[in-house]
């Protein structure tokens, strides 16, 4: 499989530690308010590559932090605590806040069938961790304590921020333009590893340690919670690209101190999901959540298709006009699934080159939009309709848009509402629709009218909806 690898801006061939096997950690979420649907793109593709790899045949093993402390309203260890802001602005303890906003998150991805990590870790639940690789940092030369904090010396690492090579004038006060001088740094771009009771007394999680009362920095969370329960040698890191930096630069550079050695072969980062306006953010214009799509009467699975038909390295633009082009074909092929004949049997054979289409659009830099295309052309294909649906439900272990599901509710509907006929007279109707949908797809206008004079000699009135063909008898 080649992936596009931020660390060293190329695309290069997957080579994981152990072969066959891959330690995979995604950042997880801040749970101080609801996610958008920017943040959920990010996990919809983490998830497509995760499900992609298991498809290729790799053993995956994947962990996800929940950012429940440290995280503060700037990147650059500045301005209120996230969580804090969230329990001020809900009249509620952090932890509520917390609890509630883990359980919300967990909900949208289920909502978008993003599967949930099997390693899951609260930040709260390792401030042990935290300390003991902070306390090692420590003795290693890596960090110290300044103004009652703890922080980490960029320029102790032979290459700071591996990413790329800033300029001295890049790196201005704070890394974030508008943001105060911390005078405790000795270095513009050092960060907090831990915060103690002087940096804000209003903090209301605090844990005891050798540094004094305080709290743990945001980056330091990660890796820790990646060493402890992936090893000392990760295979992919996933997350926005709004992280690299500063959020991964960090990371890996108090990673390496720690373990003495690399850390993290591949970086995987998904493009921005923007409006007409620009970065999508919970502080400007419509807050959009998954939420707020279903309440307007949309199909989660629209979004979650969506965001499949574009390539994760390339930022996309929503709009309710592109969304709604997305639902629309969501259900014009889940219509066309609906409409294929349960009868017949797979034949490996004709279905060989689709699988290897597929494949390759999955190994080719885990280009969705392409694996979609695969999908329509094992729909137009000359080949048995068994066949089309096992590939369709292959290619579903991937994709995860429900589609043989929603098909069959689609079908059950369509029965339901339909006559009480016997069971051999709607195959034929339903394979004569079928025919002519085919048809339809291929120009093939007098055929179609054809086979609709045929049905309607049958009894049968065709009505044609933005989701398929139904019709009545009689």
């Amino acid at each position: 499989m080649l992936l596009y690898n931020t660390l060293t801006h190329r695309r290069e061939e997957l080579v994981p530690h152990t072969p066959g096997e891959i330690k995979m950690y995604t950042c997880g979420p801040t749970v101080y308010h609801f996610a958008h649907i920017g943040n959920l793109r990010t996990y919809i593709m983490e998830d497509a590559l995760e499900r992609a790899l298991r498809y290729l045949g790799y053993k995956v093993t994947r962990a996800m932090n929940i950012t429940d402390v440290g995280h503060l309203t700037s990147d650059a260890d500045t301005g209120e605590d996230k969580m804090l802001k969230g329990a001020k602005r809900e009249k509620k303890t952090v932890m509520e806040i917390a609890k509630f906003y883990t359980d919300a998150f967990l909900a949208d991805c289920k909502r978008l069938n993003i599967k949930i990590p099997e390693i899951v870790v609260p930040a709260t639940s390792e401030v042990g961790e935290f300390v003991h690789v902070i306390e090692a940092l420590l003795e290693k030369g890596y960090a110290y304590e300044a103004g009652g904090n703890i922080y980490f010396d960029t320029s102790k690492p032979s290459q700071y921020n591996p990413f790329h090579t800033f300029e001295e004038e890049d790196l201005e006060v704070g890394v974030r333009e508008g943001v105060d001088e911390d005078t405790n740094k000795r270095n513009k771009t050092d960060f907090v590893l831990w915060f103690t009771k002087s940096k804000f007394d209003d903090q209301e999680l605090k844990w005891d340690s050798p540094f004094g009362i305080g709290y743990p920095g945001w980056h330091i969370e990660c890796s820790c919670i990646s060493m402890k329960h992936l090893g000392e040698h990760l295979d992919i890191h996933c997350g926005g690209v709004d992280n690299v930096f500063p959020h991964h630069a960090n990371e890996i550079a108090q990673s390496e101190a720690y373990l003495g050695h690399p850390w993290c072969r591949e970086w995987f980062h998904v493009a921005h999901l923007n409006t007409s306006s620009g970065k999508m953010s919970k502080s400007k214009g419509e807050f959009l959540t998954t939420e707020l799509l279903v309440s307007k009467g949309y199909d989660p699975m629209a979004y979650r298709f969506f965001c499949l038909q574009s390539h994760y390295r390339k930022s996309l633009v929503f709009t309710y006009e592109n969304l709604d082009n997305a639902a629309t074909a969501y259900r014009k092929l889940v219509a066309r699934i609906a409409a294929l004949s349960d009868s017949g049997s797979y034949n490996e054979e004709e279905a060989a080159p689709y699988l290897a289409a597929f494949r390759e659009a999955l190994e080719n830099d885990l280009n969705t939009s392409l694996a979609v295309t695969a999908l329509y052309d094992v729909l137009k294909a000359k080949i048995s309709d068994a066949t089309k649906r096992e590939l369709i439900r292959r290619f579903d272990e991937v994709l995860a848009l429900n589609l043989l599901d929603a098909a069959k509710k689609q079908k059950e509907a369509e029965q339901n509402a339909a006559p009480d006929i016997p069971e051999e007279l709607r195959a034929k109707i339903e394979t004569l629709i079928s025919e002519r949908a085919e048809a339809k797809r291929a120009k093939n206008y007098a055929e179609a009218d054809r086979i609709r004079a045929l049905l309607s000699e049958m009894g049968v009135t065709l009505k044609d909806t933005p989701s398929g063909t139904t019709y009545t008898v009689g």
